[in-house]
């Protein structure tokens, strides 16, 4: 555990040094730096840290999926304003259907009154108009 120590502490120390500013001092014609300021003409470094190429790699990646998500949530509302105005069609036709139905029910309704109603003459073609009726709702509506 011990042994570890120094290795932690240098890591440690690297991790600080790497955010702190650098001055460049130009001294007798030679150039030196350092981290603090070695007189008037010393000049501020930024010490940005250069982007690996794995880094910018990685940028160029996170911008590509940036674009890609961007169009599948295109897609996704696409679909979802397709999915809605299909099932307000579908809704639509249901309803006509029902309308429909309910027309032909009351007509075999009016036709079975009609044939309770009729004389004797006329019975036996009322009888048959019900009948014919009964039978285009079963066709029409099987429900």
């Amino acid at each position: 555990m011990l042994q570890l120590l120094p290795l932690v502490l240098l890591c440690l120390l690297a991790g600080s040094a790497s955010g702190a500013t650098i001055y460049k001092c130009i001294d007798a014609g030679k150039v030196s730096y350092s981290d603090r300021p070695c007189g008037a003409a010393a000049v501020a470094l930024a010490a940005a840290p250069a982007l690996p190429g794995d880094a910018a790699a990685a940028l160029e990646r996170l911008a590509r999926e940036r674009k890609l998500l961007q169009e599948i949530e295109q897609e996704r509302a696409l679909r979802g304003q397709q999915a809605a105005r299909e099932a307000a069609r579908t809704e639509r036709a249901a309803a006509a259907e029902r309308r429909r139905c309910d027309k032909l029910r009351l007509q075999r309704k009016w036709a079975d009154e009609d044939s309770a109603r009729a004389g004797r003459d006329e019975a036996g073609q009322a009888r048959l108009k019900a009948k014919r009726q009964g039978e285009v709702l079963a066709v029409e509506c099987p429900a």
